[in-house]
Formats: C-alpha cells, structure tokens, sequence
C-alpha cells in the first residue's frame, strides 16, 4: 500500500518514523548551572505582531487593525519603561510587515540592548502555504530585519509557532543559531532531525506560558474568555517557581497588544519584580540563553 495515501493506521514502520523525525528533540542542553552559578534563567519574548494579525486574515477592519496598533501605539512604550525600570533586556520577535510599519520602535528597541528576532513576513501560518512560499517569505523577512535593526537575526520564532515540514530545513539554510517554535520540553535542548544532530538550540515556548491565550478575544466567535490578571499572574508565578525548583529554563511569550494594557502591565511588573527578589535567578535573552546552553554542552555557539 502507498503510504502517501494510506490512513495513518496503515502506516508502514518507517512511515510514521520519518514524521515523527522531522524536528525530535534530542539530548537536553539544561545547564548545569547558568551565568554566574544561577540556578533559574528567565527569557522574557514579546511576538509584536501589531497589525499583522488581520492582515494575514485578509481582514480590512480598521476596529480590528486599530487593536494591534495599539500595541505600537501604547503596548511597546510600556514594555520598554518597565524593562528599563527592572533593568532587564528581552527578545522581540517580529514579523517583518510590522516591522516596517513600525521601523522606529525596532531601531529604538535593538538600540536599547534587546534581541530582535525573526517572526514570519505577516504572520502567515506556514502549513497553509505553497511549496516554496514559506522558505522565500522567511529568507525576505530575515533581510527586511537586518535592514531596519542594523543586525542579523540568529534565531527564530514561527508565528503562531506553525512549523510546517519545511520549516526545519529553512532555520538550517539559513544558519540560525537557535529556534522557539516546539515544545518538547521545559528546558533546552538540541534539535534532531531523522536522528542525527543538527547543532540548532530549541527554546522551546508553551501555551500556558503565553499572554494571549488568556486574553484574547473575537467578537464575532465564541471565544470570549476574560481571565482576571491576578489568576494569569498567579500561572506564570507558579511555572517561573517550578523552573526555580528543577534549576531550569523559564521561558515567557507575551504580545504588546495584549499585555500591554494597563491592567495587565501591572501584573508583569509585579512579576518581574518576585523573579528579580528571588536569589539565584538569571535574565538572559533568548539568544544569550542559547548562545549559553550551547557553549556549555560543547556546541559551536555561532550563527
């Protein structure tokens, strides 16, 4: 039978292997300790997707596009005050469109210390495009990025974090040092691909460690959830202490549009201010994160 158009409960062996293959995770990269004997490291991202979000969904709603230009508008300004505030850098991660609506924040964000990294062309959901379509639109986002930050992104978050079957090849041609997409694990660790080693850093990101899950909402739909910020603070504060307790990785997404709203800037102040108070705990970008657990785990920690 030929697997190609088999169901999957008729898959051969070697079928379901080469799936599962793809991306795998393979050995752990958790250090045994981070910068300056730390025993947690904390790598705050911010997915500043503005107005990319109804634009991929061929959305012409100014109510809706208005939505993410307050992210620009008011979200951004916010992150970066509280960031200077706790004296703290983070990874933005970009789309590219959003990046050119908004090249000044970008220039201003990089020039303040913080990682700018790659983020789709308009948040597009790779495992809808063509073939070929999803390597020529990250190749033209990563330039559009260097062009606008003055640096070349060394890693990668794929919006939505929709890794397609080609997506691992990309990062691959492309040189990057590292990838937040999958989530295999709490900790780093190093991709495999078909079981061999590829030397690519997975930073691997989660759901209940992202702002809008519990924020979001579409009027016309029925998801209209309404989560308190003091109940989304208490889940972050319990998995940043989980990360203390094992001497992990804890790894947070959030969105300018979303936490960036007066309500809910406050809860990551206060959270912020507890991880800062709590002894043995690390701040690290997400590049500096990799760049460390892969120097530690004898990897060439370039890109």
């Amino acid at each position: 039978m030929n697997d190609s158009t088999a169901k999957p409960w008729d898959w051969s062996e070697p079928e379901w292997r080469r799936i599962v293959g793809r991306a795998r995770a393979g050995r752990s990269l958790a250090p045994a300790s981070w910068p300056g004997g730390a025993r947690c490291a904390v790598a705050l991202s911010f997915d500043a997707d503005h107005e990319t979000i109804p634009l991929r969904d061929s959305d012409e709603s100014p109510m809706r596009i208005s939505q993410g230009q307050y992210g620009a508008r008011q979200g951004v300004k916010r992150i970066r005050a509280l960031l200077d505030r706790h004296g703290v850098r983070a990874s933005f991660f970009y789309p590219a469109v959003s990046a050119l609506l908004h090249p000044e924040e970008v220039r201003a964000v990089a020039d303040e210390g913080h990682e700018i990294g790659i983020h789709s062309w308009i948040h597009e959901a790779n495992t809808q495009l063509p073939p070929g379509v999803e390597r020529e639109l990250t190749f033209r986002a990563t330039d559009t990025l260097e062009k606008i930050s003055g640096r070349r992104p060394v890693g990668i978050r794929t919006a939505s974090w929709d890794f397609s079957v080609d997506t691992m090849d990309i990062i691959r041609e492309l040189g990057l040092l590292y990838d937040s997409s999958l989530m295999a694990d709490d900790d780093p660790y190093e991709l495999e691909v078909q079981g061999e080693a590829t030397g690519i850093v997975e930073l691997p990101p989660e759901w209940i460690r992202d702002d809008a899950v519990y924020f979001n909402m579409l009027r016309f739909s029925g998801l209209r959830p309404y989560t308190p910020p003091s109940a989304v603070e208490e889940i972050f504060r319990a998995e940043f202490e989980g990360a203390v307790a094992e001497g992990g990785l804890f790894l947070l997404t959030m969105h300018p549009h979303v936490i960036g709203h007066r309500s809910r800037i406050a809860l990551l102040d206060r959270l912020v201010a507890y991880m800062k108070g709590t002894p043995g705990v690390w701040f690290g970008t997400h590049e500096e994160v990799a760049r460390w657990c892969a120097t530690q785990a004898g990897m060439p920690a370039t890109a």
